[in-house]
């Protein structure tokens, strides 16, 4: 191969940097948080080393997401020569079919391989595929064995997804396992006097506790 297509399919296989909504400085932490913040901290700031894989899970809308992408985007800010990569479960599946498809599997797998940090968020989309769960598992075998870091959010615990290769369950308790419980009633009125103080507005304090007291689960 010569040195300039070796260059071209260097540069093909570079992620794709894309925008992330959520910051670390805007996720509030709560007692229901706090173990999944401190994690995501320290993976922050040695990647690859005490929390590999962090597996993060809880119910829908308690924050996982924001967490993951919060690493993601102060990866880019301080350590901005690392490479990472935020997908979710389907769009690595939609990756990995399309690859197959089009004959690019050496590319597809150049791309996901060669990453400092790999966040996959809603891995449990991946139950029941049975090829791309073999591919993930050789996905993160290449980047553990390169000791670099990856970080997965789920809406259930690994034993309890179902459906799921007891290889990739394995490999998923062998690290940092974290739940993420429903914000507690101070938490949810904090969360929404931040959002008030960032849309400009003034809220009553009894509005504050009135709607944090209506809706209790998804943040």
């Amino acid at each position: 191969i010569s040195t300039t297509n070796a260059r071209r399919q260097a540069a093909e296989a570079e992620p794709e940097v894309r925008p992330l909504r959520g910051r670390l400085e805007d996720f509030i932490v709560g007692p229901s948080s706090q173990m999944a913040y401190e994690a995501a901290l320290q993976v922050l700031r040695a990647p690859g080393t005490t929390y590999n894989p962090l597996f993060v899970h809880g119910g829908c809308g308690v924050g996982k997401t924001h967490l993951l992408q919060g690493v993601c985007n102060a990866l880019a800010e301080q350590q901005p020569q690392s490479r990472w990569m935020y997908v979710s479960g389907e769009e690595f599946t939609n990756d990995y079919i399309h690859a197959i498809r089009t004959a690019q599997l050496d590319k597809f797998r150049a791309r996901y391989r060669n990453l400092d940090v790999l966040a996959i968020d809603d891995v449990h989309f991946l139950a029941n595929k049975k090829a791309t769960q073999e591919e993930f598992l050789h996905t993160f075998n290449a980047i553990d064995v390169s000791g670099k870091q990856i970080i997965m959010a789920s809406d259930a615990h690994p034993k309890l997804i179902g459906q799921f290769s007891e290889a990739l369950v394995s490999r998923f308790m062998a690290g940092m396992v974290v739940c993420i419980e429903p914000p507690t009633f101070p938490t949810r009125c904090e969360i929404l006097q931040r959002r008030a103080v960032k849309m400009n507005r003034i809220i009553p304090r009894e509005v504050i506790e009135y709607i944090a007291q209506s809706v209790t689960g998804s943040v």
